[in-house]
């Protein structure tokens, strides 16, 4: 717990600093910040869709074992819930995509 609470202090810190390194004129500013954020962006919507389709897919093995005589209706709803989660990433795709072109 001590260790995250240092690394959010860290990370607060650095993206507080990066005002700092501003040096070019408003207009003409680089977009290395911008395929940068775009990166991050992409990475956090990947790994919590990821950690979405774990929790819907441990949910459903539960499920199942609990009462193998339900399996159609719930892995109907599997297949829904995952096809949802997964447009999420998707989504973010397609922003980053039209935000950086």
């Amino acid at each position: 717990m001590k260790m995250m609470k240092y690394m959010f202090t860290v990370m607060a810190v650095l993206l507080m600093a990066v005002p700092a390194f501003a040096q070019e004129a408003a207009g003409a500013a680089s977009k290395g910040y911008l395929y940068l954020g775009a990166g991050i962006g992409m990475a956090i919507a990947a790994g919590l869709c990821g950690l979405g389709q774990g929790k819907a897919t441990a949910s459903a093995a539960e499920a199942l074992a609990r009462n193998p005589g339900a399996r159609p209706g719930i892995f109907t709803f599997l297949i829904l819930g995952l096809a949802f989660i997964e447009s999420l990433a998707l989504f973010t795709f397609v922003i980053i995509f039209l935000k950086l072109s």
